[in-house]
């Protein structure tokens, strides 16, 4: 049995200066149960707790750590980087570097603004939007989480739907009216909400691939579909791929796709592990961005020389030939795992999506928030200790996704196979069992 006695002490005190204990809310544990892992160090495809614990790391910082923690040359170039001086506060050629490298692998983007976050990506591009349009309202998807900033908090999902928060508290109800919540992959909403506002949407922000009430895939249509309206209708069509860019194919999800959005968002994988993020698109709506246009954005770190040196770091090393062993290892995976719950008779619904796999405790096909609500999360939460006890560390909500990286060995993949197999023998031992919402 695993040891937690010094997460639990670290979770103490850091009760006392943080809300929950953290500083970001999942990270409580607070849909699963327990104490948090305070972690002490991380290599490859492991992580490592105070307590000494080794787990197979399938969270790797919410996707960014795509070539697996502590990479050697993206550790070396950051160090070197560092070794220059941390922040300048002014441009540095890092800054265009890194650009020509998401230029390359996402063409949507003709220029771009380096940022720090993707709530910061996000609620830019909904600004600029609105501002080059003169409209004020838009449509997103109940599930999908664009970050935090006011309006995204909509029936989002990520750790609102986790913690089942009252819907926007703070939140001032002028931007409530403005934001269409729409129902994931139901295109006909879409329709109704442009011929009911044809002239007030600004534009349409998707997680093409939604990552944040458990993983969703689009579907090819609805997205096909969206992008139709938005054209007929004059909006913008944003895709926000901080969570898909450059993790769930070489050339993103709009490469997938074949989808060609206005704007973009980018974000974990394109700063390599540290904090960056990107929003950009079209030149011409891009240069309404100040100091050229009138609608503005800065960001006293933004570009920030260790981010660029990490973000250069990782992208320079990913080849096709690296997504496609990736691709490989979750089919693996997510196929044992469908395998192994039908052995036990566990209701489950896998879905992958490139380097990107989730699962949903689930009698029915999970579509949408409604239906991934439906889930069992009772038992996700039993299952989610368990498999900590095995040594698998997985995303601690049953509305998060799991990754995979270059540095996952194919003996991960037998051991996280033989951690589900126990799993639901110790889980039938104890009389926890599935039971549907």
């Amino acid at each position: 049995m695993r040891q937690t006695t010094k997460s639990e002490l670290e979770f103490k005190q850091s009760n006392n200066v943080f809300p929950g204990g953290v500083n970001s809310p999942v990270r409580a544990f607070g849909s699963v149960g327990g104490t948090p892992l305070f972690i002490d160090k991380a290599k490859g495809s492991h992580i490592y707790d105070v307590d000494g614990n080794d787990y197979v790391d399938y969270v790797l910082s919410w996707g960014p750590m795509i070539l697996g923690h502590a990479q050697d040359k993206v550790v070396k170039s950051v160090m070197e980087t560092a070794q220059k001086g941390t922040s300048f506060g002014a441009p540095s050629p890092l800054e265009t570097e890194l650009a020509s490298w998401v230029k390359k692998r996402v063409p949507s983007i003709e220029t771009m603004r380096m940022v720090n976050s993707g709530t910061e990506a996000t609620m830019s591009a909904i600004r600029l939007a609105r501002g080059y349009t003169k409209r004020e309202k838009f449509i997103k998807f109940n599930g999908c989480y664009h970050g935090h900033s006011d309006s995204f908090l909509v029936n989002a999902g990520s750790g609102v739907a986790t913690f089942e928060l009252e819907d926007s508290p703070g939140v001032p109800k002028e931007l409530i009216k403005a934001t269409l919540s729409l129902d994931f992959n139901d295109l006909e909403a879409v329709e109704e909400a442009f011929k009911r506002y044809p002239e007030e949407i600004a534009a349409v922000i998707i997680e093409p691939i939604a990552g944040n009430m458990g993983l969703i895939p689009a579907k090819p249509e609805f997205l096909k579909g969206i992008r139709r309206l938005t054209k007929e209708y004059g909006a913008l069509f944003i895709f926000d791929e901080v969570m898909t860019g450059f993790r769930c194919d070489y050339d993103s999800a709009q490469g997938l796709y074949g989808i060609d959005p206005d704007l973009t968002t980018l974000g974990k994988v394109v700063g390599g592990g540290l904090p960056a993020a990107v929003f950009g698109g079209k030149k011409k709506y891009m240069d309404q961005i100040a100091p050229v246009g009138a609608v503005y954005q800065a960001g006293t770190l933004s570009g920030n020389p260790l981010a660029m040196a990490a973000g250069i770091a990782t992208l320079e090393q990913l080849t096709k030939e690296d997504y496609e062993e990736m691709n490989k290892k979750v089919l693996r995976l997510t196929d044992g795992i469908k395998e192994i719950a039908n052995q036990h008779h566990i209701p489950i619904q896998v879905s992958a999506r490139g380097t990107m796999w989730g699962f949903f405790f689930n009698e029915s096909p999970v579509i949408d928030f409604k239906t991934s609500k439906a889930s069992d999360q009772h038992f996700f939460s039993h299952f989610h200790k368990e498999m900590l006890n095995q040594g698998i560390y997985l995303s601690p909500s049953q509305f998060e996704t799991n990754f995979m990286s270059t540095a996952h060995t194919n003996e991960d993949i037998e051991k996280t196979l033989q951690a589900f197999n126990e799993t639901f023998e110790a889980l039938a031992k104890k009389g926890i069992v599935y039971e549907g919402k």
